[in-house]
């Protein structure tokens, strides 16, 4: 399959997950939150191979929180632009949102926190409202906690199944989608700093 077939395939089933989870929800709105979702699991997996730097002996997403010390952190966000924990990675937040009762609130956590990790480095200006049409309390969603959780999860489900292929066709894919849709996550797709593949100077031990 060329890049461009599967940069094809890869819209085709982000609308097909907007479709399936969305009901009687207007169909713009969730194709806003699998664009949102779909962004969020690139730039985790994108930053934690940035951690890992090629290193086969590194698991970013297996490490706890606590390894993670000021100058790694400091590091990365001068590098990247953002951070991300471990606990709050794409993958590790898709795997458990089926039992996570409180998927919408720790969503909006993690979010909050990518977002404000920026404040004070250079990149804050762009990090800053990164997920601001994603939210994960809007009754948009559903009218109940758990009708929320059950759409949430149903992206997110739907997102962690999609087959990216290389990094440069999850880039382009990502990009042309998001400058489609006026997204004001576009500004960090290209080839931005706050999504640089480049390796690690420090990483966890």
């Amino acid at each position: 399959m060329t890049s461009t077939q599967q940069r094809a395939e890869l819209q085709r089933r982000i609308w097909q997950i907007a479709n399936d989870v969305r009901g009687a929800v207007d169909g713009w709105d969730f194709k806003q939150y699998v664009l949102g979702t779909l962004f969020y699991r690139f730039i985790s997996e994108n930053f934690a191979s940035y951690i890992e730097g090629g290193d086969d002996s590194i698991r970013y997403a297996e490490l706890p929180d606590d390894v993670i010390t000021w100058d790694i952190k400091d590091d990365a966000i001068k590098t990247k632009g953002y951070f991300i924990y471990p606990s709050q990675l794409f993958a590790k937040v898709a795997a458990n949102a089926y039992s996570n009762a409180s998927l919408n609130t720790d969503l909006n956590t993690i979010f909050k926190d990518i977002e404000s990790s920026a404040s004070g480095y250079p990149s804050e200006r762009d990090i800053k409202g990164l997920f601001a049409d994603f939210d994960t309390t809007s009754n948009r969603l559903g009218n109940t906690v758990k009708d929320k959780n059950e759409r949430l999860a149903k992206v997110l489900k739907g997102v962690a199944e999609l087959d990216f292929g290389t990094l440069t066709t999850a880039t382009s894919t990502c990009l042309a989608m998001l400058t489609n849709f006026s997204s004001p996550i576009t500004p960090l797709m290209p080839a931005n700093r706050a999504v640089s593949s480049s390796p690690r100077s420090r990483s966890p031990s």
